[in-house]
């Protein structure tokens, strides 16, 4: 890894060139898939498996069809197409035609100008998607770009760009679907009313099971690098950004903005396979006003697994899981449901597909972001993408060097990875 210097944009120079572009006129090629009667052409950029939930709550909208596939490998394209043939099939969608899978180094510009596609999916590893979001804004083509959006600041950086050509003509949304889970909606909107009183700190987790994965006999180095990517931080950007980000933006979503500083510890002992990323953290951020916010992380247990987050005010406090409680208790008593039951057994979703109080989360989130599309109405999730990455970020840099980080010292440090992987050898 090298640093490379950056200038870092902050909330106030991206909202005003925000501001100067949403008055511009669009080009009609920019509206595609905007007619009442058709449906959102989708393209599935990264074909693996939340890629293909991402897709699949997509097209259950009743407003989208995929048609088109990219990815860096031939066999990944063809199960995609095999399962989608089957799935679309149903709805009474055709087959997706050959001309329309692309594979190796350059799917990513095939699929992004494609004149067939109306909207691109990004599921590829995190440390391609500034890249891939790039390429499909200047294309024109709506995009949902999975989360994290960068795996380090100088991607953050390309992402704001991007976030600033799009803004007012496309719908860029992040893949942050708790902010859409009813539950956590119903309990935030109370939070922000008052419910909590002050919020003096706050505590959060995300013990998970190990993601185990293929070994590839006779697959080269990048090649299981690149089927195993959530297991080399140069490709995921690590655990804490990769995965506990989920819990990360929820705090920030409830705290209305991001901490100012973190200290942080980690290590991958004991890890079982060949990648570099920690299995776990422990981090203590600081947020405005004094707010402290404690997080831990595993990525190794055994027969348990459980995400959640709790929020301790004057008048009271709130406790929120995946599966589990959501409520409120103190002056403002509230409690969503019965909750469901406790997390504890089971299998842990590497693909990020949950049930208890997240089924609602996928669907309203694909909801939201077609609508957004099909009315005019833009979303555009750049700022809050790029937060909640150097967010975790900072946290990860502080457990890497034994030192306090600041989010404006990560922010504009401008550090950019360097992946040294081949593509061509792909094509």
């Amino acid at each position: 890894m090298s640093e490379d210097s950056g200038k870092k944009v902050g909330r106030r120079e991206f909202m005003g060139a925000a501001a100067a572009t949403s008055f511009m006129i669009m080009a009609p090629q920019l509206v595609r898939g905007t007619a009442a009667n058709s449906a959102l052409r989708v393209g599935l950029l990264g074909c693996g498996g939340r890629g293909t939930a991402d897709a699949e709550y997509t097209i259950e909208t009743g407003k989208a069809r995929l048609v088109a596939l990219a990815d860096i490998f031939q066999d990944q394209l063809d199960k995609a197409k095999a399962h989608f043939d089957k799935f679309q099939k149903a709805k009474g969608y055709a087959a997706i035609e050959r001309s329309l899978m692309f594979k190796g180094p350059t799917a990513y510009q095939e699929i992004a100008h494609s004149k067939e596609v109306d909207v691109v999916i990004i599921t590829t590893p995190p440390y391609f998607h500034p890249q891939h979001l790039a390429e499909v804004v200047t294309a024109g083509k709506h995009v949902y770009c999975e989360k994290p959006v960068a795996v380090d600041p100088a991607g953050c950086t390309s992402v704001l760009d991007s976030g600033r050509r799009a803004q007012g003509r496309l719908s860029l949304e992040v893949g942050f679907q708790l902010r859409n889970a009813p539950p956590y909606v119903e309990q935030v909107k109370r939070i922000h009313a008052g419910a909590l009183g002050d919020i003096v700190s706050g505590t959060g987790h995300y013990f998970s099971g190990y993601i185990d994965r293929p070994s590839w006999p006779g697959a080269s180095r990048d090649e299981h690098r690149l089927r195993n990517w959530v297991h080399y931080r140069i490709l995921s950007g690590d655990i804490i950004v990769e995965q506990n980000i989920h819990v990360i933006d929820v705090c920030n979503w409830i705290l209305q903005g991001h901490p100012i500083k973190a200290s942080a510890s980690g290590s991958n002992l004991h890890r079982p396979d060949q990648g570099d990323c920690y299995n776990n953290y422990s981090v203590a951020f600081e947020y405005p006003n004094s707010v402290s916010m404690t997080f831990g992380s595993t990525q190794f247990n055994k027969g348990w697994w459980d995400v959640g987050w709790q929020f301790f005010g004057t008048k009271g406090v709130s406790e929120t899981h995946y599966n589990g409680p959501v409520a409120i208790y103190g002056d403002n008593a509230w409690k969503y449901g019965e909750g469901g039951s406790q997390a504890g057994g089971g299998q842990f979703s590497a693909a990020g597909v949950f049930h208890g109080n997240l089924d609602e989360a996928d669907p309203e989130k694909k909801k939201s972001f077609v609508e957004s599309i099909l009315n005019n109405q833009f979303h555009n999730q750049a700022q809050q993408g790029v937060e909640s990455a150097i967010s975790c970020m900072m946290a990860r840099q502080a457990a890497y060097t034994s030192q306090e980080v600041s989010y404006e010292q990560m922010a504009t440090s401008g550090e950019r990875w360097v992946n040294d992987i081949d593509l061509t050898q792909f094509a």
